[in-house]
């Protein structure tokens, strides 16, 4: 009896808010932040290291993904290089696991 009819109704549901663009803001801002600071870069040196690996000519030094460094003697049909990674060892790599190609050295003024 002693409960007022404002306290005695039940709560109604509360309205759904309305869609509105700028509630897709914050989403859209962290896309162009993501792909400015990861895609894009990722993206620059995949295309940078796969025109190292095409260039690759005979009498460059190279470094394997596996770290080894060797001069290259011949470069083979398709996806692949001869390495020569010390006198009479010579192997067959992929040019993908080049990981570093450094060009031919220039020889001395002085080494004949």
């Amino acid at each position: 009896m002693f409960i007022t009819p404002a306290h005695a109704q039940a709560a109604g549901a509360a309205e759904p808010a309305a869609f509105s663009p700028l509630m897709l803001a914050p989403y859209i801002l962290i896309f162009v932040v993501f792909y400015f600071l990861l895609i894009r870069p990722q993206q620059q040196a995949r295309k940078k290291h796969m025109e190292m690996i095409t260039n690759v000519r005979r009498g460059d030094v190279v470094v394997t993904a596996g770290g080894l460094v060797g001069k290259i003697t011949k470069v083979l049909e398709g996806e692949e290089v001869m390495v020569e990674l010390a006198d009479n060892v010579v192997v067959k790599v992929v040019k993908s696991t080049l990981s570093d190609v450094r060009t031919k050295p220039a020889p001395a003024a002085n080494d004949q």
